[in-house]
C-alpha cells in the first residue's frame, strides 16, 4: 500500500476490528485552519468542528477495540499562533472537560492528558485532575498531547531519571518515564492535512510505528476512513529491522 494515501478508498460495509498487533493508534489531527478558510470562516470555526470530528473518531477507536489512542491535540508551538486561536482552542478544551465530568459514563476509555500542563491556568488543570481520575477501571486509554513536544517529553524523561539517581540509563529507563508509558508505542501514527511530517509528535515513540499520511483536512475525517486506515496497517509487513 502506498505510503501517501489520496483520502479514502471505498469503504465495505464490514468494520474491521483491531487485535494484538494493533493496539495503540495516533493522530496528528491537522487542517482546521485550512478547512475553516475553505469555507470562508475564521480559524476557531475550524478547531470547533475539528473537536467534533476529534470526539465521533476516539469513540470509534474505542468500539473497534484499540486500547490506546494519543492525539496531538496542541503542540508546545502553537502558541505562536494568533492570540484569539488560541484562545478558542483554551475555550473548546474547557468546554470538552465540562462535557466528559457529565457524561463520562457513556465514555469507554480512561483519559490521561500528555505534556506540560503547568502553564495551563489553575480552573483547567483542576479540571483535567478530575477527569483522569474518571473511568480507572477501564482498559483503554486515550491520551491527549497538550501543550506537547516530543523533545520536550524527552528531555522530561532524562530529568526525572537524573532526579531519581539515575547516572547510565536503558532505553527500557527513558520508554517508562516518557509521558505514555502506560500505552506503549503507537503501532500507526496518522496525520491529516496532507503534510508529511510529525511535527515534533512522539519522536521516540515513533521509531517503527508505521506512518499514514492523507490529503483529508481532519473536520472531514470519517470512521470509513478509520477502517481503511485499519486495513492499510494489516495490509502491511512490519519487519523492525529485520527480514
Amino acid at each position: 500500500m502506498p505510503l501517501f494515501s489520496k483520502g479514502s478508498k471505498k469503504s465495505t460495509p464490514e468494520t474491521p476490528k483491531v487485535d494484538e498487533h494493533f493496539r495503540h493508534i495516533a493522530f496528528i489531527m491537522d487542517g482546521n485552519g485550512r478547512w475553516a478558510k475553505k469555507r470562508g470562516k475564521p480559524r476557531e470555526y475550524g478547531h470547533k468542528a475539528g473537536s467534533d470530528t476529534f470526539k465521533t473518531i476516539c469513540q470509534y477507536c474505542c468500539e473497534v477495540g484499540f486500547k490506546a489512542v494519543t492525539v496531538y491535540a496542541f503542540s508546545t508551538e502553537n502558541w505562536k499562533r494568533p492570540r484569539a486561536e488560541v484562545d478558542a482552542i483554551m475555550d473548546i478544551l474547557d468546554h470538552y472537560l465540562e462535557e466528559l465530568k457529565q457524561n463520562y459514563k457513556q465514555y469507554h476509555s480512561r483519559f490521561k492528558f500528555i505534556g506540560d500542563l503547568s502553564v495551563m491556568t489553575p480552573a483547567l488543570r483542576e479540571k483535567i485532575v478530575y477527569v483522569e481520575g474518571m473511568n480507572q477501571e477501564s482498559d483503554q486509554i486515550l491520551n491527549i498531547a497538550f501543550n506537547y513536544g516530543g523533545r520536550s517529553e524527552i528531555t522530561h524523561a532524562f530529568n526525572t531519571l537524573t532526579a531519581a539517581g539515575k547516572t547510565t540509563v536503558s532505553e527500557e529507563d527513558i520508554a517508562g518515564a516518557l509521558y505514555t508509558k502506560e500505552s506503549g508505542d503507537p503501532d500507526m501514527i496518522v496525520r491529516t492535512g496532507g503534510d508529511l511530517r510529525i511535527s515534533n509528535f512522539l519522536l521516540w515513540q515513533a521509531a517503527y510505528a508505521e506512518l499514514y499520511f492523507t490529503d483529508k483536512l481532519w473536520p472531514d475525517l470519517t470512521t470509513a476512513d478509520v477502517d481503511d486506515i485499519i486495513r492499510d496497517f494489516y495490509s502491511r509487513k512490519r519487519r523492525y529491522g529485520g527480514l
